[in-house]
């Protein structure tokens, strides 16, 4: 396994931005990402919220790989999910192009509980064509750095 990323590395990805560009909720994946929360479709073209898990990140011009990557994730499975905020400041709309820009905004280590993490969260904005703020998604990943001790007996696991 590599070594993992210096601490200066990570705090260094603070205001790494993305390459961005536009993203169009099209009305089929609208009508199939609604589909899979069980709810019924929201009237005259609004999205389902639940675009926000991968609107931005595909709008922004990356994908879940590359945020692995810039974090320099031990393994796919080395990543947890703090948390994912989305804030709204209009009703996102099946078949307008979002411009979206997204950027590092935040990213240090930690121990916490036993573990060692590279804390990092990551922003992305969604305007609308003429430029008016849209929604917000910030994302905050925790990147495991090696393995927790056993509380019993002190051994890695």
């Amino acid at each position: 396994m590599p070594a993992a990323p210096t601490p200066d590395a990570i705090a260094a990805l603070v205001g790494h931005e993305f390459p961005g560009g536009e993203y169009t909720i099209a009305h089929w994946e609208n009508f199939l990402l609604t589909e899979c929360t069980g709810a019924e479709p929201l009237p005259d073209g609004l999205a389902h919220p639940v675009a926000l898990f991968h609107v931005p990140i595909l709008g922004a011009k990356t994908s879940i790989k590359e945020m692995f990557e810039l974090g320099q994730a031990e393994s796919d499975f080395s990543i947890g999910i703090e948390s994912y905020d989305w804030e709204i400041y209009r009703p996102l709309e099946e078949e307008v192009a979002y411009r979206i820009t997204g950027r590092v905004t935040a990213a240090d280590r930690r121990s916490q509980d036993g573990r060692t993490f590279d804390r990092i969260q990551f922003r992305f904005d969604l305007a609308q064509p003429d430029g008016a703020p849209a929604a917000r998604a910030t994302i905050t990943w925790h990147y495991g750095r090696g393995q927790r001790p056993n509380a019993r007996t002190g051994d890695a696991s």
